[in-house]
């Protein structure tokens, strides 16, 4: 099982990202799948979750409103669009499906 996690940066406040997760070695369209950061000092939270059909969708508080979570079943991708970033949104930012997770992509929002 991978999943390979990209598209992180450093991006100014306002601005927008999109990560993007591949997954391989599993079936992919049998999976929830979820976004999780980390911040620096601080423990993985939870960020959004897709279902498999990705037909519901659930987010965080913190993030509702400015990120997206999608998913190409065809393309074995999970995304995450961000928009309007601030400097708390700074984090490592991973993949998760059932017990796997991927390397994580930096996320810094900074001036």
């Amino acid at each position: 099982v991978r999943l390979v996690e990209s598209g992180g940066g450093l991006v100014q406040p306002g601005g927008s990202l999109r990560l993007s997760c591949a997954a391989s070695g599993f079936t992919f369209s049998n999976y929830l799948m979820r976004w999780y950061r980390q911040a620096p000092g601080k423990g993985r939270t939870l960020v959004a979750s897709i279902t498999n059909s990705g037909s519901n969708t659930n987010y965080a508080d913190s993030v509702k409103g400015r990120f997206t979570i999608s998913r190409d079943n065809a393309k074995n991708t999970v995304y995450l669009q961000m928009n309007s970033l601030t400097p708390e949104d700074t984090a490592v930012y991973y993949c998760n499906a059932h017990l796997w997770w991927g390397q994580g992509t930096q996320v810094t929002v900074s001036s």
